[in-house]
């Protein structure tokens, strides 16, 4: 809880600090970057770093947290925090790196704002911020327990055993740990972060969905290749490309343990699970689960897409709606729609959702967000709907 001295401080200052949080998160990467360059090489995703959204992602965080300790101080935002250590769990952060951190960001912070960064607003911010840094620390240290693996040691070497080419773009990798010790457990809906070395020596990481059931001895991940705007605005995706072209069967990886927070949460209660394009894969992990435990309540499954083409995994979709008892599955296409889909984009109008429905959705933001409206005209409680991010979480910084 932030103190009431800092309160006070916090709350005159945040519209400024807000204002110009853009311009202090864009100074301390380069402040950072300058003086760490191995972070942006093996660490930090180079793509999201030059679009600007791990930028916007980090600023929406920031904001977002100190708003919460000025307007609920009795509330710590859990939800928020717990999404941002599990992708820090994913990629190894330890505690020592918050430091690092603070030294930079404070010195963007002085720069940007100058004079009206006076000792109490400094002590205040710094509260601010190291709440923040130890609640996140201390969720992480907890998830690296859970695995049983000590701070930031969560890289483990694993076999290609097959790859299957779903579509033009997507293709799916079984995996297997090459020392040939049992597959960790993970909870459907997680996923896991793959470092691979680049041709220009950086060992760069993204996380992936699993889509197989935990119960599976092969891990599988179905990877999208990002293109870069035709019109400009962003590269192709590194690690997408490099494991479409170069990551063979019997080639092996470096995968992280299993992380994430959109996971299944009641196994009683009716489900609904919404994706679009790449995020249906935390969705199919999910329908294999429910089916493994022979789950009886009503399964609304929905997908939106570019077309049946586009569709990874389509076949697998139907089929594990299929083996459950009570289940029912929806596709949207903006082209090409067959017999028994529809066309456009994802509507609920139609849908009928049970009582007690339990909403999981993954997705572009703007779908997100509209599916999550309807959701909620249609009397979902907003505590029931969840969601998971492919990339930064800007949910925060454009809510």
């Amino acid at each position: 809880m932030l103190s009431e001295k800092s309160t006070a401080t916090v709350r005159a200052t945040l519209p400024a600090v807000g204002a110009a949080i853009a311009d202090i998160t864009e100074l301390f990467y380069e402040k950072l970057f300058a003086a760490h360059p191995a972070l942006l090489r093996d660490l930090f995703n180079r793509g999201n770093q030059s679009t600007g959204l791990q930028k916007q992602a980090l600023a929406g965080s920031i904001a977002a947290f100190a708003t919460q300790l000025v307007e609920h101080p009795g509330v710590r935002p859990d939800v928020m925090l717990g999404r941002i250590a599990h992708k820090h769990a994913s990629l190894g952060v330890t505690r020592e790196q918050y430091a690092v951190v603070h030294r930079h960001l404070f010195e963007a912070i002085t720069e940007v704002l100058g004079e009206a960064v006076t000792p109490e607003v400094a002590e205040a911010w710094d509260e601010v911020y190291w709440l923040m840094a130890n609640a996140l620390s201390a969720i992480e240290e907890r998830l690296y327990a859970e695995r049983q693996v000590l701070a930031g040691d969560v890289w483990r070497e694993w076999t290609v055993a097959a790859r299957t080419e779903e579509t033009a773009d997507c293709t799916t990798f079984h995996l297997t740990p090459a020392d040939g010790a049992p597959a960790p457990g993970f909870r459907p809906g997680q996923y896991v972060s793959v470092q691979v070395e680049l041709p220009d020596g950086a060992r760069q990481i993204r996380q992936y969905s699993l889509s197989s059931a935990p119960g599976s001895p092969v891990r599988t991940i179905t990877v999208k290749r990002v293109h870069g705007p035709a019109a400009g605005g962003g590269p192709d995706g590194e690690v997408s490309h490099h494991l479409h072209a170069r990551v063979h069967a019997g080639d092996t990886l470096r995968v992280s343990a299993p992380y994430g927070d959109l996971v299944l949460r009641d196994h009683a209660s009716p489900v609904l699970l919404a994706s679009a394009g790449i995020g249906c894969t935390p969705m199919l992990s999910m329908l294999d689960h429910l089916a493994e435990v022979g789950h009886t309540a009503p399964v609304t499954v929905l997908h939106a897409d570019r077309s049946p083409a586009d569709h990874a995994l389509r076949s697998d979709h139907r089929a594990l709606t299929h083996k459950l008892s009570d289940a029912t599955a929806r596709f949207w296409y903006e082209a090409g729609a067959e017999a028994g889909d529809s066309t456009g984009l994802l509507d609920l109008t139609a849908v009928p959702v049970a009582p007690g429905t339990r909403a999981y959705l993954c997705g572009p933001l703007p779908f997100m967000r509209s599916v999550r409206a309807q959701l909620l005209a249609k009397g979902v409680p907003a505590a029931d709907i969840h969601y998971e991010v492919f990339g930064p979480d800007l949910w925060l910084a454009s809510a």
